[in-house]
């Protein structure tokens, strides 16, 4: 059997498709009608991804964001950006390995990025906590950020994170002390601030690194207060209504778009960006390239100007009737441990 790379269960009739022409292109001495059986075989795979992408719930979305095989960060600083500088630690405690940050260039544009890492191995996520950073990992990236608007340097984040460390350590250093600072001096940093969820956009950790001029966001990521389970555990007191909590939540693309949240879709490669990390690597510097093009013809004060109003007409509300009935009712026995 042809080993492929893992898949999501409700891509599983896809996967089964791709192990056929795996093993078929496998064979060393192929029969005559081998070539035809192939292109049909990859039109079929085609179509079976357009059709599967185009109907997908939110908590598909979610497993999408949160692919293995997603591209984070780092991948990104190696496609994307001409060079890379990494600068470490925030002068305090230590250098949190979840909070990327460095000096680059893409094009005639010398940036500074900042972006959650999740790592890929099972060692790298353990070292970056899976995306959580700490608190002096927000210390880390206020000081690039600032040491950025002293230089005229516009800042690059990429957020990918299920939300910040939630450990003791993390909450007897200040962890939302320094969340609340770091939104605060971003909202005021007098140089461009672009901001792109590129996987899984949650809660605070998320918000840290999130006030910016333009706000974008993949097509198959999540941007919200909290996570599916965490919202089911609170709503639902289970976390098997995660599904019904992400229907809930509203926190797909398209949904941010329509409240203002964020103000660009940058639309993913068929199949996700895990399928194609190349073309999501164009895409990604296309949109970056034009942004900074806009954003650098503009004067810091209509910069600042513009991004106040923007957080401040952000978000629509709804009350009353309205808003219970828009929110999906539990069932059996988790309606019972609702009522308790």
């Amino acid at each position: 059997m042809t080993n492929l790379p893992p898949g999501l269960a409700f891509e599983q009739p896809i996967l089964d498709l791709e192990q056929r022409i795996a093993e078929i292109e496998a064979i060393v001495n192929p029969p005559a009608d081998t070539s035809e059986k192939l292109r049909q075989l990859r039109r079929e795979r085609t179509e079976l991804i357009r059709l599967t992408y185009s109907q997908l719930d939110p908590w598909q979305v979610v497993q999408v964001a949160r692919h293995p095989n997603r591209p984070q960060t780092t991948d990104y600083l190696e496609l994307v950006f001409d060079e890379f500088f990494e600068l470490h630690g925030d002068r305090c405690f230590g250098d949190d390995r979840a909070m990327r940050t460095g000096f680059a260039k893409i094009d005639q544009y010398k940036v500074m990025v900042v972006g959650h890492q999740k790592g890929k191995t099972l060692k790298e996520r353990n070292a970056c906590y899976f995306g959580c950073a700490h608190p002096e990992g927000y210390r880390k990236a206020l000081r690039k950020m600032r040491l950025a608007a002293k230089h005229g340097l516009p800042v690059i984040c990429f957020i990918d994170t299920p939300g910040a460390y939630p450990g003791i350590g993390a909450e007897e250093r200040g962890q939302a002390q320094v969340i609340a600072e770091s939104m605060f001096e971003m909202s005021r940093l007098p140089t461009p601030i672009i901001c792109v969820v590129i996987g899984e956009g949650g809660s605070g950790g998320a918000l840290g690194i999130g006030v910016g001029d333009r706000v974008a966001i993949l097509e198959y990521a999540y941007y919200s207060v909290i996570s599916p389970e965490g919202c089911a555990g609170i709503l639902w007191k289970s976390h098997e209504f995660a599904p019904q909590a992400a229907k809930a939540l509203r926190f797909g693309s398209k949904d941010l778009k329509s409240f203002n949240v964020v103000d660009e879709i940058i639309e993913e490669p068929l199949g996700g960006a895990h399928r194609d990390v190349r073309q999501m690597a164009n895409r990604m510097k296309n949109f970056l390239q034009r942004t900074l093009r806009e954003l650098k013809a503009k004067p810091t004060a209509e910069l600042l100007d513009g991004r106040y109003e923007k957080f401040r007409r952000m978000g629509m509300f709804v009350e009353g009737a309205a808003a219970a009935s828009s929110l999906p009712k539990p069932h059996g026995a988790a309606r019972a441990m609702a009522h308790n």
